[in-house]
């Protein structure tokens, strides 16, 4: 849990540290006041990156060199501190994340400290963007509780950039790249091979999770997650021989043409493809139940729950679908939710629910 946030120089957040121990607590303010970036700040803590995909440079302020947000972390309903202070500071192009005043050198470690799940709207991305966006979400969800299939997505991704440095370098002249070629094969297709089995195995399971949650919110049902590999062998040796068979191609391109980079996730309804038929509406439920469907499969497989950071995602819903959301929430430490100040917010807060507004950048109570 999040007893409090500090932030300073971050975007046109107010210097100043902010008490957020409660469940639940409510961010209301018009558009452009600083509600997103009040959430990007806490997710800053716990990841060292933005989940706008921005550069670190952009959440400095105008005018400053650097900024800085930071997060007093609690036991979950109040307990002892955990740790003093989670600290994420960008200065002088730099980063460096402190966690009880020691340096954190590998970001992985964060994962276990501070797990969020943020909910925003580019999250449709997911659903109706590129596969690289919906590759990019379900990386997200295993690498929240999978270390080893972080490590070989990692791994394959320096592999990968090695392959196409050289196919570049080839200039169309595979043969004189062979040898070296021949190794970085082998390594993209048993990095790669890891990462497939991964998928596949996810992306069972994870329909188990989603297909029913779905069907309970909107009453469509055989909606699932079906996994389409961009390599059909099945061991390392027949996907490192398809490699040396679409070398020339590969040089030819300067890049590499085939492997899981260009895996690709569909939505599927009885075997045919289900969001590019859906409407706008069904589009925006299955991007929320999407990330519902991520929160519950961390906490199956971790035993934990997670901060939920939820960004306007009621404004789109109509009150029977705001209602069926709000029923099948997912487990949670702590959740801030941002609002608009014509919105009904009251009727969902609690007795304990912490309620803040905010203008120009400035929380007030």
């Amino acid at each position: 849990m999040f007893s409090s946030l500090r932030v300073a120089s971050f975007r046109n957040l107010v210097d100043e540290e902010i008490e957020t121990a409660g469940k639940d607590v409510f961010l209301v303010g018009e558009n452009g006041q600083g509600k997103t970036n009040f959430l990007e700040a806490l997710y800053f803590c716990s990841y060292a990156s933005s989940f706008r995909g921005v550069r670190d440079s952009e959440l400095v302020r105008s005018g400053e060199n650097g900024c800085s947000a930071s997060v007093l972390l609690r036991e979950p309903g109040g307990g002892e501190t955990l740790h003093e202070r989670l600290q994420v500071k960008y200065e002088g192009g730099k980063k460096t994340v402190t966690l009880d005043g020691k340096r954190v050198e590998d970001r992985k470690d964060l994962l276990n400290v501070a797990p969020c799940i943020v909910f925003c709207h580019e999250d449709m991305e997911f659903v109706s963007g590129s596969p690289e966006r919906r590759r990019w979400f379900f990386d997200q969800s295993q690498s929240l509780y999978n270390p080893v299939y972080l490590d070989d997505l990692l791994k394959y991704r320096k592999v990968l950039k090695n392959r196409n440095l050289v196919l570049k370098d080839s200039r169309g002249n595979a043969s004189a790249a062979g040898p070296l070629l021949d190794v970085l094969d082998h390594q993209m297709a048993l990095y790669g091979m890891s990462l497939m089995q991964s998928r596949r195995e996810a992306a069972e399971r994870f329909s188990a999770t989603f297909s029913p949650l779905y069907e309970e919110v909107s009453g469509i049902d055989g909606i699932c997650v079906k996994y389409i590999p961009s390599w059909k062998d099945d061991n390392a040796d027949a996907a490192a021989a398809r490699l040396e068979q679409r070398r020339e191609a590969d040089c030819f391109a300067g890049t590499s043409l085939s492997g899981p980079h260009r895996d690709r996730y569909m939505y599927s309804r009885r075997g045919n493809e289900f969001s590019g038929k859906a409407s706008t509406g069904q589009r925006r439920l299955l991007a929320l139940l999407l990330r519902i469907s991520q929160a519950r499969r961390f906490s199956e497989v971790t035993g934990k729950n997670p901060v939920l950071l939820l960004d306007d995602v009621l404004l789109e819903l109509d009150p029977e679908k705001r209602r069926r959301f709000l029923s099948v929430m997912p487990g949670y430490d702590q959740a801030f939710y941002t609002f608009l100040p014509e919105e009904p917010y009251e009727r969902y807060s609690k007795a304990d629910t912490l309620v803040y507004y905010m203008s120009g950048g400035r929380v007030t109570g």
